[in-house]
């Protein structure tokens, strides 16, 4: 379902018509010119969402919990990330249990960008790792010299 979008000016001056689309759509896009734009929710819309990522985080955390389990979401990782295939075996489970952890403060504490940097980060290590001079590049040994402390910015 699409959600529709209003200007910050339309919700103010025609606050009534925009609650009606929300008790009908659940979800209301808010633009603004000066800032952020906003999503208006309802309150059951919200806490659906909620119980959404809670079962989302713990089904993944008793998946990984048992060797068959945790085989699926290795074979079913590509499929979600496909960039995952860049990754060793040992760096695609570290990048489970990084997932999991992440999925919960979402889920739990509700941190969300976490999980975003989390997927944003582990995406980059992909990007270089697919790149062999790249990779060789950043993983060669550096010089034995030493440059001194290192003062902070």
């Amino acid at each position: 379902m699409s959600t529709p979008t209003v200007a910050f000016s339309e919700l103010s001056k025609n606050s009534k018509r925009v609650a009606e689309t929300l008790d009908q759509t659940h979800r209301v896009h808010v633009t603004r010119r000066d800032g952020e734009d906003l999503y208006l929710t309802t309150a059951r819309h919200d806490q659906q969402r909620e119980e959404t990522a809670d079962i989302t985080a713990r089904l993944l955390g008793a998946l990984v919990r048992s060797d068959a389990g945790e085989r699926a979401i290795l074979r079913a990782l590509p499929a979600v990330f496909p960039w995952v295939r860049h990754l060793s075996a040992e760096e695609a489970k570290e990048f489970v249990a990084e997932l999991i952890d992440a999925t919960n403060d979402a889920a739990h504490l509700d941190v969300l960008g976490s999980l975003h940097r989390l997927v944003t980060e582990w995406r980059a290590t992909a990007r270089i790792l697919a790149d062999p001079e790249l990779t060789a590049k950043l993983t060669r040994r550096l010089p034995d010299e030493d440059h001194g402390e290192v003062t902070a910015p």
